[in-house]
């Protein structure tokens, strides 16, 4: 069941790492499901498993999840509940993808090796540590928001230039510190970025569970390290603490979140033009 919502609609965010044989075969069934029951968002699927952000009345949620559930895999499939005072999509849309989230490392799978897993609870601890080197796996639109306190910011433009830029800078990022502590905002690209970094060596990789969302929802502002908003992939654009809705803003011009009284910096840059 879902987890009961203050507000108008609520917003299920989910993936699971499992293998589907032939995920287009699945991709009818699941469509005809979300419409059925008046579900919009957008669900991906891939050999790898399946990942999404849907919204919708509680009920109507419930069933629909409950048939993702009943794929192979899935059982067990992460769910992260918000709510939304209004639908924040259009339409449904569920696409087959080479990936359910693009890395473009074919020799990733999440499903066999991935890094160790921190509660929200006890992810303060870690990162305050100065022996722990922090990555926001996230792309530089989404960190410009909001991030934790001395988190690296990869300034990506795409998930797939991560381990470029990880190759890249590798050792001076490493330079004395023991472990590395990456973060995302529901956790699925950590799943890829632990178990990359498990393939070039490093052994204690650590990312938070759940995500950022997660982390929003179980921390006290009071108690918190994030600093700012977390963007989100849907009309809300950015939610808070207690998982509340955010005050940023889409540019008009290029769709970057944009905090009030800001200017877009992307807009702003003299080569945007």
């Amino acid at each position: 069941m879902t987890t009961p919502q203050t507000g108008a609609v609520t917003v299920a965010a989910l993936y699971c790492f499992t293998r589907f044989d032939d995920p287009a075969a699945l991709r009818a069934p699941l469509l005809g499901a979300c419409e059925a029951h008046g579900i919009k968002g957008t669900l991906l699927l891939a050999r790898e498993g399946i990942n999404g952000t849907i919204a919708g009345d509680a009920q109507a949620l419930d069933a629909v999840l409950a048939q993702i559930r009943a794929l192979p895999g899935c059982a067990s499939c992460d769910v992260k509940f918000s709510a939304a005072p209004a639908m924040p999509f259009q339409r449904m849309k569920v696409r087959v993808k080479r990936e359910i989230v693009t890395m473009g490392e074919p020799d990733i799978d999440p499903a066999l090796s991935v890094g160790h897993y921190v509660a929200p609870h006890d992810w303060n601890a870690l990162i305050s540590d100065p022996d722990t080197l922090v990555i926001d796996t996230r792309n530089a639109y989404e960190v410009a928001i909001g991030t934790f306190a001395g988190a690296v910011d990869p300034e990506t433009r795409s998930f797939r230039d991560f381990p470029a830029w990880f190759r890249a800078h590798r050792d001076t990022l490493l330079e004395g510190k023991k472990r590395v502590a990456m973060f995302c905002t529901g956790g699925i690209r950590c799943e890829k970025s632990t178990s990359f970094l498990r393939t070039e060596g490093i052994a204690e990789v650590y990312h938070l569970k759940g995500g950022i969302l997660k982390y929003l929802e179980e921390v006290p502002a009071e108690a918190s390290l994030w600093q700012g908003e977390c963007f989100v992939f849907d009309e809300r654009v950015s939610l808070g603490h207690g998982l509340a809705p955010g005050t940023a803003t889409m540019c008009r011009d290029c769709g970057r979140a944009v905090l009030p009284g800001e200017t877009c910096a992307a807009c702003a840059a003299p080569d945007s033009a």
